[in-house]
C-alpha cells in the first residue's frame, strides 16, 4: 500500500508534525510520502526526518495531478480543507481520506471554503476531525456526519523525549509561547498577559518560539510595554522541545484551535498550560491539575503568577501533566484506527 499525504501549507507546525508522525509510525509497514507546495522550511524539517518530500510549485489541479500521476498512490490522505478540495478534484478513482486538524472560524458559516469542502466531503471515503466541536461546527456537517469520526492528535512520547534530550543546552525562560505569530494564535494578547505578570514578577522572562506576520507588531508592542529586557523573540526553531521543557509554563492565547501539538508536547514534557478555552484544549486540560483555562488577561496573568509564586504547585502540576500524557497518547490504537480506515477505503467501503 502506498499512501500520499497532501497538505496545502508552506510552514512546519501542528498538522505537518502530525503527518510526519503518522509516516514514522507506519515506517516499514506502509509506504508513505509527503506532498505540499515547495518550502525550504518544510523540506528541511521533513527530509531531515527521513521522510520523502514531494514539492509542488503551488497547490493547483495541474501540479497535484502531476504528482499523483508520477507517484501512483493507492490512497490519498488529504489534510485540512483546501488540500481536501484539490485532492477531490484530482484523485480520480484513487480512494480519498480527509483529515481536518483545526476548528477555524471560517469553517463555521457559508463561504467558498465551506462550500468547496463539500466536494471533498462527498468524494472522501472517510473524514477524520481533530475534535468533536470541529466536526459539529463545520457549516455543512450534517451532509458528511455519517462518514465522519473524531481522531484526536497524539504523540509518540518516547520519541519526543529522545528529541528533547538531544539538545544539551539549558534554558531559563519562565514562560514560553510556542506557535505561529499570526491572528489565529493572538500573540499580542500573550504579550499583554506577560506584561501583567512582569509587573508583579519583574525578574520573570518570556520567550516567543515561532515566526509569522505579527513579529514586527509584537516587537513594537514589546518596546511600548518596556519589556525588551524580559522578552526574547527566538523565531522558528528546528528543535524547540528543550526550551519548552525547561520552562515553568506555556502560555497559549489562541482565538481558535483544534488539538494543538504544542499543547500535547508541553503536557508530555511536564509543562503546565495556561490557555484560552478553545475547542480541543477544553477537553485536554484538567483545570487546576494540568493547567488553567481563562479568557480574561488579568486572570491568565494571575494563573501564571501562581505558578511562579509556588514551585511546589508548579512541580505538582508538572507531574500531573506527565501522568496524563501517558494515558492519552496511545500510538497503537491510533495506528489501528488509521490502518482500518485505509483498508476499508481501498475495498471501496465508506466507513
Amino acid at each position: 500500500m502506498k499512501v500520499m499525504h497532501v497538505l496545502n501549507s508552506r510552514i512546519y507546525s501542528g498538522a505537518e508534525k502530525v503527518v510526519c508522525q503518522i509516516i514514522h509510525a507506519f515506517q516499514g509497514e506502509v509506504e508513505m510520502v509527503y506532498c505540499s507546495p515547495e518550502s525550504d522550511i518544510v523540506r528541511k524539517m521533513v527530509e531531515g526526518q527521513g521522510v520523502t518530500y514531494l514539492p509542488m510549485k503551488t497547490m493547483s489541479v495541474s501540479e497535484l495531478s502531476r504528482v499523483i500521476r508520477e507517484q501512483k498512490p493507492d490512497l490519498i490522505h488529504a489534510h485540512d480543507m483546501r488540500a481536501g478540495f484539490f485532492s477531490a478534484l484530482c484523485c480520480g478513482n484513487i480512494p480519498l481520506v480527509s483529515h481536518i486538524h483545526n476548528n477555524a472560524y471560517d469553517a463555521r458559516g457559508l463561504s467558498p471554503k465551506t462550500v468547496g469542502y463539500l466536494l471533498a466531503g462527498f468524494r472522501a471515503k472517510h473524514i477524520f476531525w481533530v475534535s468533536q466541536s470541529a466536526m459539529c461546527d463545520y457549516a455543512f456537517s450534517r451532509f458528511v456526519r455519517k462518514k465522519s469520526s473524531v481522531l484526536p492528535n497524539i504523540l509518540d512520547v518516547p520519541a519526543l523525549y529522545r528529541t528533547a534530550e538531544s539538545d544539551t543546552a539549558s534554558y531559563s525562560y519562565d514562560v514560553v509561547f510556542l506557535g505561529r505569530l499570526d491572528f489565529e494564535k493572538d500573540p499580542e494578547k500573550a504579550l499583554r498577559v506577560f506584561s501583567l505578570v512582569a509587573a508583579k514578577h519583574p525578574e520573570a522572562t518570556f520567550a516567543f518560539i515561532g515566526d509569522g506576520p505579527l513579529m514586527p507588531v509584537l516587537k513594537e508592542l514589546c518596546r511600548r510595554l518596556a519589556l525588551e529586557n524580559s522578552v526574547s523573540f527566538l523565531g522558528f526553531q528546528k528543535k524547540p522541545l528543550k526550551m519548552l521543557q525547561d520552562a515553568k509554563c506555556m502560555l497559549m492565547t489562541s482565538r481558535w484551535e483544534g488539538l494543538p501539538m504544542s499543547a500535547l508536547e508541553a503536557m508530555a514534557l511536564g509543562v503546565p498550560l495556561v490557555c484560552t478555552p478553545t475547542d480541543g484544549l477544553n477537553a485536554l486540560i484538567t483545570e487546576g491539575e494540568t493547567g488553567f483555562l481563562r479568557r480574561d488577561e488579568q486572570e491568565l496573568a494571575a494563573c501564571i503568577s501562581a505558578l511562579l509564586d509556588s514551585p511546589q504547585k508548579q512541580l505538582r502540576m508538572s507531574d500531573a501533566c506527565k501522568r496524563q500524557a501517558l494515558v492519552i497518547n496511545d500510538m497503537d490504537s491510533y495506528k489501528k484506527t488509521l490502518l482500518l480506515c485505509y483498508r476499508q477505503a481501498l475495498k471501496g467501503e465508506k466507513n
